[in-house]
């Protein structure tokens, strides 16, 4: 069977500044993504849209900000939406599927692996998922960010060749574009340093919520699972095709990382750690570099009341997250041993492994 390929589509590009939803747009999209299905790949969508799509079906006279007027908003808006990509998909005999998530339903393991089980079903059945977060009922103002962040754990889950995420803009440029017309594109990425972070703008529409930030954000995601991104434009025939072909119009970010297993992927992005852990940079360069698992001699700090089995996150000395992992001791325990030697632990406390962090539970998460 073909490549796995995940694409996202943001509200900008699927409804009118004023709201509602552009049903011109939405079939172009589904005849692209029709164009990848036929040519025998395995393409999976996450869209946005359905708040824009529901809030003057609803009656608001503009976006909402309240939560619960969202929520409303997207209760209309989904169905909406739905029809629209079922009509569209089905001028190419394609049948599609709704799935909707939260962050909930990836923190907890048995609900994400459920999720995965419809996806490759669908998949194998030459179906197109839908996936949206479930706005209806996600808490803290929907924090998917415009489902960039959704888009680049999908991508992961389903261990993606490409991940496409697309925006009204060609991919990121060395400065707004709008405002510096010298501004250069970035071709190629292939690790998200500080300076790529600090040249990422804030959003630039009043339909959507999501920035090039949370765009870089999620293809650091995608890019530590393995899966190289791509964010940039498609609005000609042709487009989608030519990003799956590495000459699309945007920038590629590349990664030489394998796909993660599942267990790591639920550590690393969808766990809700319990605490944290500063380690010294004996410690942090084990960890990155040195393929080691975290001893209670490189420790300095923690934070939590965390139990073993819970995930941590690890800090470096200037407050920086290098990764997660499984602990295999109590917070009071890392505690009383914060910094001795291996003999010294092992009169001090009684763990079932001598390693705060072993290798095999952990995952880096830093560039």
């Amino acid at each position: 069977m073909g490549e796995i390929i995940v694409v996202k589509i943001g509200s900008s590009s699927l409804t009118s500044e004023a709201g509602g939803l552009n049903r011109s747009r939405i079939a172009y999209f589904a005849n692209e993504l029709a164009v990848l299905h036929h040519a025998g790949h395995r393409v999976v969508l996450v869209t946005s849209g359905a708040v824009a799509a529901g809030f003057r079906q609803i009656g608001y006279a503009s976006r909402p900000k309240q939560v619960h007027e969202k929520q409303a908003a997207a209760a209309v808006g989904q169905a909406l939406l739905m029809q629209a990509y079922q009509e569209a998909f089905a001028e190419s005999r394609i049948g599609v599927a709704q799935i909707l998530l939260t962050r909930a339903d990836f923190s907890n393991r048995r609900r994400i692996q459920n999720a995965l089980r419809t996806l490759d079903e669908l998949i194998f059945q030459r179906m197109i998922p839908i996936i949206n977060e479930n706005d209806t009922v996600a808490t803290d103002e929907l924090k998917f960010g415009d489902n960039d962040t959704l888009s680049a754990l999908v991508a992961n889950l389903v261990k993606a060749k490409h991940l496409l995420i697309l925006t009204d803009t060609d991919g990121l440029y060395t400065e707004d574009p709008r405002k510096n017309p010298l501004a250069i594109r970035i071709e190629r990425v292939d690790q998200i340093s500080e300076e790529i972070e600090r040249i990422a703008g804030g959003a630039g529409s009043s339909v959507g919520t999501g920035g090039m930030r949370s765009k870089i954000e999620a293809a650091r995601i995608a890019m530590r699972g393995g899966v190289p991104a791509f964010i940039g434009r498609a609005n000609e025939p042709g487009d989608l095709t030519a990003a799956v072909a590495g000459i699309g119009k945007g920038t590629y970010f590349d990664t030489s990382l394998h796909n993660l297993p599942m267990k790591k992927q639920w550590v690393g992005f969808h766990s809700l750690p319990q605490g944290k852990i500063t380690v010294d940079e004996g410690a942090e360069a084990a960890l990155l570099s040195g393929g080691k698992s975290l001893l209670p001699a490189g420790i300095k700090a923690i934070e939590g009341d965390f139990h073993p089995g819970d995930v941590v996150e690890v800090i470096n000395k200037n407050g920086q997250k290098i990764g997660r992992g499984v602990v295999n001791y109590a917070a009071w325990q890392v505690q009383a041993v914060a910094g001795l030697s291996t003999n010294e632990v092992k009169r001090r406390v009684e763990v079932a492994r001598i390693e705060v962090i072993h290798r095999d539970e952990w995952i880096t998460l830093k560039s």
